[in-house]
């Protein structure tokens, strides 16, 4: 039976995507999770998980944990300014071992976005491409679970705030997210692929109005100016660097940048993404 290995599998996404191949009857041993720390993977050793030592900015313990793997879900570091290098030594090592497919999480359209994330992404992408290793490219919309965490604002001042202009956006949970990764490591025919993967659209008013209804109290979207939205992300205390960042997130949501149409996530799915109500009540604290 092939071997699939995933990268970051005490992650909230790596985790969430070993659950999905062994509740589609992956044989535990058949899945290999890629840890930094072995320790902290101890409940999927437990039933039967190989778990492997693998850390990226450590290329010595790279080739080795992917000796005899098969396919390999590389999901995407989380060190803005290192993965372009760390995801390089992880691809480096997966030719040495001779794993014949790789799933990449990237980000929804990264080769013409304006998100900041995008760069990195596209470098790992070419990467991917000039390795030879056929690759399916997951390029994941954000979270659905980066809005929930305006529930907290909402639900101490009855109102967020944006500078998306009136966009849509097409996140989707992690846990949908992770699924679809799963169920594309686990169907050859995913190779040469290239997935834009997204979930129901919602405007921020929408959100608002969704929001109302999981807190039980009335939550308004204040549209704002991006410099209005910088200055009081800096007010609530984010350092210039974060609060500069998320400002330009808004700014590439109001091109469009978070907005999909295409039906990809449920193909990989094989039903509904989750909806905007249940992830929001999912993750209220």
């Amino acid at each position: 039976m092939p071997t699939y290995a995933v990268t970051g599998a005490t992650g909230p996404f790596g985790h969430h995507a070993v659950e999905e191949l062994l509740r589609r009857g992956t044989a535990p041993g058949d899945v290999v999770a890629l840890v930094r720390n072995p320790a902290r993977a101890a409940d999927l050793a437990e039933r039967g998980v190989v778990v492997r030592e693998f850390d990226y900015d450590r290329p010595e313990t790279l080739a080795p944990a992917l000796a005899g793997v098969d396919a390999l879900l590389l999901v995407s570091g989380s060190a803005i300014g290192q993965r372009e290098r760390q995801h390089g030594a992880v691809i480096d090592a997966a030719v040495a071992a001779g794993v014949g497919r790789i799933a990449y999480t990237s980000v929804l359209r990264a080769d013409s976005t304006d998100l900041p994330v995008a760069p990195e992404h596209v470098a790992t992408e070419r990467l991917l491409a000039a390795s030879g290793i056929p690759t399916a490219l997951l390029r994941n919309g954000w979270y659905t679970e980066n809005y929930a965490g305006l529930l907290g604002q909402a639900e101490a001042t009855g109102s967020i705030a944006s500078a998306t202009r009136g966009a849509s956006v097409s996140p989707a949970t992690r846990a949908d997210l992770a699924a679809a990764a799963a169920a594309a490591l686990l169907d050859e025919t995913s190779a040469g692929r290239t997935y834009e993967l997204g979930g129901p659209s919602f405007t921020l008013d929408e959100l608002a109005a969704a929001s109302s209804r999981v807190l039980g109290r009335e939550v308004v979207h204040h549209e704002v100016t991006p410099e209005q939205l910088s200055e009081g992300l800096v007010a609530a205390g984010l350092d210039e660097g974060t609060a500069g960042f998320l400002v330009a997130v808004d700014v590439a949501t109001a091109g469009g940048a978070l907005q999909v149409d295409t039906a990809d996530l449920q193909e990989l799915l094989g039903r509904p993404a989750t909806g905007l109500d249940k992830a929001l009540r999912a993750a209220r604290p």
